[in-house]
């Protein structure tokens, strides 16, 4: 009797703490689960400025958004407007805007790397999140707003080298269809049908139809201007060394990155093709950049070089001129 009143005693215990336990995992998934959800919520609402409105795409012609490196949120700085600069929105690491729609790239924590493609409407709410691999390195959105181009770092994490793959992909709001990689568009080079296991496209910039499109493609070693057609889903050369394409807002410019050295520290320099004479100049900025620039109007560049943003004319004449500082990615409301 004494062993048997001893097991059930056990069992009773064993029981209760079984039970216990099924509680304090039930009461935790429940707390990550309701954490999860108010975590979403928070991304799909805009973030309001401490002491201000929340951060809009609306807003006086010529403001500058841009990411802000302190919180990686987005950042917007009015010329003339008093006050410091707004900012709000899902963190990013790379993040453009244009007409009604906003594109942010933002990286996931974890192994393998992974990031997302956030796609946010003019309050800076989210519309569509797309799970990509790869590390964030440029975005594009049309002026119309309706056609967005991402580009990812598949390995490696730098131009300079030649140990680098990317994926760059195309998302159509109009139709909803996803161009997942670039690669697929057939391509001609120097007048033929070109086909290399090395072709890797990035830096996609398009037209005001939200058709014909400019971007880099790189193959053997060396990098070429391509335009492409959406409609008729080619894409062919127009010349070589040329990275990072920007159109102008009237479509007849394109300003890049060329290579001019092969010192890996400092490789390129800012200049501007006409896309009618393919004539080329460089602009008054003489230090390395690397990164895709945005045109404010039909006459000046920015672009973000060590943790800032920076504008020059894009005829060649005058100095930069750093515009915000603690501030990358900058793109211009028009």
């Amino acid at each position: 009797m004494t062993g048997n009143g001893h097991g059930t005693v056990t069992g009773r215990l064993t029981r209760g703490r079984l039970w216990a336990l099924v509680l304090a995992v039930l009461l935790l998934g429940g707390g990550a689960t309701a954490y999860t959800l108010r975590a979403a919520d928070r991304t799909a609402l805009p973030v309001e400025t401490p002491g201000g409105p929340a951060l809009t795409l609306e807003g006086p012609a010529g403001g500058l958004l841009f990411r802000d490196t302190v919180t990686g949120r987005v950042g917007r700085h009015d010329p003339g407007a008093p006050g410091p600069r707004a900012v709000g929105g899902p963190r990013c690491d790379r993040f453009h805007a244009a007409g009604p729609t906003a594109l942010c790239l933002q990286r996931r924590p974890g192994v393998p790397t992974r990031s997302y493609a956030i796609v946010l409407d003019r309050r800076l709410r989210e519309l569509r999140r797309i799970a990509l691999p790869g590390i964030p390195n440029r975005a594009r959105v049309s002026a119309s707003g309706q056609m967005l181009s991402w580009t990812m770092f598949a390995t490696g994490d730098s131009y300079a080298t030649s140990a680098f793959s990317t994926r760059t992909s195309i998302l159509d709001l109009r139709t909803g269809y996803l161009v997942k990689n670039m690669e697929q568009i057939p391509l001609t080079l120097h007048g033929r049908r070109y086909h290399a296991p090395d072709v890797n496209y990035w830096g996609v910039t398009f037209a005001r139809d939200d058709n014909r499109f400019y971007a880099t493609v790189a193959t053997k070693g060396r990098t070429y201007l391509v335009e492409g057609d959406m409609r008729r889903w080619s894409a062919r050369t127009l010349r070589g060394n040329v990275e990072c394409p920007s159109l102008s807002p009237d479509d007849t410019r394109i300003a890049f990155k060329k290579k001019v050295s092969d010192d890996p520290k400092a490789p390129w320099r800012l200049y501007v093709l006409d896309l009618r004479t393919l004539r080329e100049h460089a602009v008054a900025e003489e230090r390395s950049i690397d990164d895709q620039a945005a045109w404010t109007d039909d006459r000046t560049l920015a672009y973000g070089h060590e943790g800032s943003v920076w504008t020059v004319p894009a005829d060649g004449t005058g100095t930069p001129r750093r515009s915000v500082s603690g501030a990358t990615s900058p793109a211009v409301l028009r």
